[in-house]
C-alpha cells in the first residue's frame, strides 16, 4: 500500500483509537509528511521504503537545517510509532523504528513565579476590576483558577458551565488523551469565579461590553470574549503574556507559567509527588518529577543566598 494511503489510516488510528489530541495527531502528520516526502525523494512510495538507513539519514537531513534537538528528538518519536504500527499491520517485517535513536530534547526547568509575585499580580488584577468591568473581573477570575488549579489553557478555555461545582469547588477537565479529571480550586479563586459567573459573564454574554452585539447562539462556555463567545487560547496567552511581562523573571511567558508555578508551591509545602501528578493529569510520574527539580534548584540558590558559607 502507498505511503500516503498508510499515513491516512495510521493518523485515524491514533486519533480514534489511541484517543490522542488533536494538537498531537496534526504534529504527527506534519512530521511524517515530511518522512514520506523524504522517502519519496529516493523512488519509494510503499512501506518497504521506511528503513532504519533512511530514518537516520532523514534525522540527519533535519540536523543540518538547523533543527532544535527537542524537535529532532519529536520526529524520532513520530516515525518509532509510525513504524511499530506499520510492523503489528504486517506491512514491514522488523521494526526499524526500534533502533532509530535521537538526541535526548534538552530539558529546561519551567518558569517559576514566586508566591509573593503572584499574590502582587492578582491584586493589581482585582484593582482594575474594582469598578466591575466585566472583563476585568472575568480575568481575575482566568489567573486565580490557572494559579488555583494548574490547568492547561486549553482545559480552561474548554470549560463550560457544567464542569463548574461551586459548592464543593472543583471543575471537571478533559485534559490531553480525553481524560477527565476532577481538580479542586481555594477560597479565593472561589470568590473570583463567583463574581464573575453572577455579576460579569451575564453582562459579557448580553453584548454590554462596548456595544458590541451579542453571539448569535448562546454558548455554555465558562469564560468569554468580548463578543459573547468562548474564549480562546490566544486571547488567554495575551492576557497571561502582560501580566508576566511586569514580573521579573526569565522563561516562558504563558499560561504554562502559572501551571508550572502551582505544581512547584505544592511541592515545597510538602504536597506528596503522586497526588500533584494527579492534581496535574500527568500520566507519567516522570513528567510530574520535574518539578521536585525545581524545588531543589530553589532551595540550592536559597542556600548560596543565605548560608556564611555556602
Amino acid at each position: 500500500m502507498k505511503l500516503d494511503r498508510l499515513l491516512d489510516d495510521y493518523l485515524s488510528h491514533v486519533a480514534v483509537e489511541r484517543g490522542y489530541s488533536p494538537h498531537t495527531v496534526a504534529a504527527y502528520r506534519s512530521d511524517l509528511i515530511e518522512l514520506i516526502a523524504f522517502a519519496e525523494g529516493r523512488d519509494g512510495t510503499d512501506a518497504a521504503a521506511i528503513d532504519l538507513p533512511l530514518l537516520r539519514d532523514w534525522l540527519w537531513a533535519a540536523t543540518e537545517r538547523g533543527l532544535a534537538r527537542t524537535s529532532i528528538a519529536r520526529r524520532a518519536a513520530s516515525a518509532r510509532g509510525f513504524t511499530a504500527w506499520l510492523s503489528r499491520r504486517g506491512e514491514l517485517g522488523a521494526d526499524p523504528g526500534a533502533r532509530l535513536k535521537a538526541p535526548r530534547a534538552q530539558r529546561t526547568l519551567p518558569r517559576v513565579i514566586t508566591g509573593q509575585a503572584v499574590t502582587d499580580a492578582l491584586a493589581v488584577l482585582s484593582a482594575r476590576a474594582a469598578d466591575g468591568a466585566p472583563t476585568e473581573v472575568r480575568d481575575v477570575a482566568i489567573i486565580e483558577l490557572l494559579y488555583a488549579s494548574a490547568l492547561r489553557v486549553s482545559e480552561l478555555v474548554g470549560l463550560d458551565l457544567d464542569d463548574v461545582d461551586r459548592r464543593r469547588r472543583i471543575v471537571r477537565v478533559l485534559g490531553k488523551g480525553a481524560k477527565e479529571r476532577m481538580v479542586p480550586y481555594g477560597a479565593p479563586a472561589a470568590r473570583a469565579l463567583d463574581r464573575y459567573l453572577d455579576a460579569a459573564r451575564p453582562l459579557i454574554l448580553d453584548g454590554a461590553v462596548g456595544g458590541r452585539e451579542p453571539a448569535s447562539v448562546a454558548t455554555r462556555a465558562v469564560f468569554l470574549g468580548a463578543r459573547g463567545g468562548r474564549m480562546g487560547v490566544r486571547s488567554v496567552y495575551r492576557l497571561v503574556a502582560a501580566i508576566l511581562a511586569e514580573i521579573p523573571g526569565t522563561g516562558p511567558s504563558g499560561p504554562h507559567a502559572f501551571r508550572h508555578t502551582a505544581a512547584t508551591h505544592l511541592l515545597d509545602g510538602g504536597a506528596d509527588l503522586r497526588a500533584v501528578q494527579e492534581f496535574l493529569g500527568h500520566a507519567s510520574l516522570g513528567t510530574t518529577q520535574i518539578y521536585t527539580h525545581v524545588s531543589a534548584e530553589r532551595l540550592k540558590q536559597s542556600y548560596r543566598t543565605a548560608h556564611p558559607r555556602a
